[in-house]
């Protein structure tokens, strides 16, 4: 998924300056943004919070009634720097890009596209279309020996399961309590589905070098005594073994977390770079028609980036 914003913020992130060494209860509010025909909920990069482990990008949208409108429109973009994770819980999206994939994505299944030093895509609900979409997209910050590997993309069916009372927890991304997730990854980080069932008072076993977020998809929950609704990412820090959770209905959870990500990076709209000449550059590539390919089948122009701004990007750490 693209950051369609015309004027992007610049986002410096990264290190270790900002994580905290023990457990909080961080609050993070979502910021509404528009996808074409679809509103989400920015939830990372946040105002107080940039990333969580390598995690750097998380949009949730829906549930929406789509069934007399186009859905998700996502033109050809770019990307940099990073690796994308597309995840449902209702809902299709065609994904095409510019390596040649052109793949249906429907309810857990995992979507992972690895940019690496160049990659396009678009994003768009087929036609026709289910009734309801309902999903987030997130972000990964590459580190440094793998920002500049080969594009690709992996289309994952069959996830690992790690089951509890009440509590069923997909391994969308690394690992979890034993069981590791198919996608390939470039650094020590989960992102895991949690279907809770009403009534559910579980303890998720985590990693105490982990930082960690839970991000609400539906239903109502309280995670370590603290409520979260639909669209709410309350921040945990780190120095966890586990991970109080009660379900106070049928609820959907995304967990996210890794080891803090070392290295500042620079993102601005769908590069992530090192150094605003890095960043000028793509963006260039980008405009010139070069570097990114060619995403075929998509029936529209593709996407324009926004202008720079004009002071120079400068990476900085991941708090504010």
């Amino acid at each position: 998924m693209s950051d369609l914003d015309l004027r992007p913020s610049l986002r410096e992130c990264g290190g270790r300056a900002g994580v905290p060494g023990q457990p909080v209860r961080e609050l993070l509010n979502a910021r509404e943004a528009s996808l074409g025909a679809t509103v989400v909920r920015r939830l990372l990069p946040n105002l107080g919070r940039r990333m969580v482990g390598a995690w750097c990008f998380v949009d949730h949208y829906g549930p929406d009634d789509i069934a007399d409108e186009p859905g998700m429109q996502v033109p050809p973009h770019p990307h940099t720097g990073l690796q994308t994770v597309s995840w449902l819980h209702e809902g299709e999206v065609l994904h095409r890009d510019s390596v040649g994939s052109v793949q249906v994505l429907r309810p857990r299944q995992l979507g992972l596209m690895t940019s690496g030093r160049a990659i396009a895509h678009s994003e768009q609900s087929a036609v026709p279309h289910p009734r309801l979409l309902h999903g987030a997209q997130l972000w990964v910050a590459l580190p440094d020996a793998h920002r500049n590997t080969a594009p690709a993309f992996e289309h994952h069916v069959d996830l690992p399961v790690v089951t509890g009372p009440g509590l069923t927890a997909t391994v969308v991304l690394g690992g979890l309590d034993g069981a590791v997730s198919p996608g390939t990854t470039y650094s020590p980080l989960v992102g895991a589905d949690l279907a809770l069932a009403e009534g559910a008072d579980v303890r998720l076993p985590v990693e105490p070098d982990f930082e960690y977020a839970v991000l609400t998809m539906s239903g109502a929950t309280e995670v370590d005594g603290v409520r979260l609704d639909p669209g709410s990412m309350l921040y945990l820090g780190s120095g966890r073994t586990e991970l109080p959770l009660r379900a106070l209905s049928d609820s959907g959870l995304l967990l996210i977390g890794g080891e803090p990500f070392d290295e500042e990076i620079v993102m601005w709209w769908n590069f992530i770079g090192r150094s605003h000449e890095e960043i000028e550059s793509a963006r260039k590539d980008w405009m010139d028609s070069t570097r990114f390919g060619a995403v075929t089948g998509y029936d529209g122009a593709r996407l324009p980036a926004p202008e720079l701004p004009p002071v120079a990007l400068k990476p900085r750490g991941r708090v504010r």
